[in-house]
C-alpha cells in the first residue's frame, strides 16, 4: 500500500526524476486539505454500523428476495456476513480516503471479491447496490458542513464518492 506521497515518489524515483513542480503543488494542496480529510474519515468511521445498517435496511427493501427464504441474506449467518463484508468494504475506503490513495482498496479488498461472490453464488449486483447506498449515506454524513473545516469539500467528496464507485463496478 502506497499513500500519495510513497507513490509520488515512488514514481519519479522508477524514472529517475526530480519531483516536479505540478507534483508538489499537488502534494502541497493535500497537505492543506488534510483536516477536512481527517473530518472526513472520523464522520464516516464514527457513523460506520449506521450507514451500513441503514445501506441494508433499504438495499432489502427494494431487493425483498435477498431475505426471503432461498435468498442470499436468509438466515441470520447469512445476514451477518452480509454485513460484515459491506462493513469491509466501507472500512478500506476509509483507508484510502485517509492515504488519498485507492491501492490499499484495490490491494486487500477488491482484488478477487467478484470471483469470490461468483463462487459464492452471491449476487454481485446487489451488492453494488448495497455499496452505491452505503456511498450515498456516507457521502450526506461526510459532506455536512456542521462541525468541520471550512472550506470547499467538492473535491474530497469527489473523491470519497470514486472510491465507492471503484468498490460497486469491482463485484458487480
Amino acid at each position: 500500500m502506497l499513500d500519495a506521497f510513497a507513490k509520488v515518489v515512488s514514481q519519479a524515483d522508477a524514472r529517475g526524476e526530480y519531483l516536479s513542480t505540478n507534483q508538489l503543488d499537488a502534494l502541497s494542496a493535500m497537505v492543506a486539505e488534510g483536516n477536512k480529510r481527517m473530518d472526513t474519515v472520523n464522520r464516516i468511521t464514527s457513523n460506520s454500523s449506521t450507514i451500513v445498517a441503514n445501506a441494508a435496511r433499504a438495499l432489502f427493501a427494494e431487493q425483498p428476495q435477498l431475505i426471503t427464504p432461498g435468498g442470499n441474506a436468509y438466515t441470520s449467518r447469512r445476514m451477518a456476513a452480509c454485513l460484515r463484508d459491506m462493513e469491509i468494504i466501507l472500512r478500506y475506503i476509509t483507508y484510502a480516503v485517509f492515504a488519498g490513495d485507492a491501492s490499499i482498496l484495490d490491494d486487500r479488498c477488491l482484488n478477487g471479491l467478484k470471483e469470490t461472490y461468483l463462487a459464492l453464488g452471491t449476487p454481485g449486483a446487489s451488492v453494488a447496490v448495497g455499496v452505491q447506498k452505503m456511498k450515498d449515506a456516507a457521502l450526506a454524513i461526510a459532506g455536512n458542513p456542521e462541525g468541520v473545516t471550512k472550506g470547499d469539500c467538492a473535491s474530497l467528496m469527489g473523491e470519497v464518492a470514486s472510491y465507492f464507485d471503484k468498490a460497486a463496478s469491482a463485484v458487480a
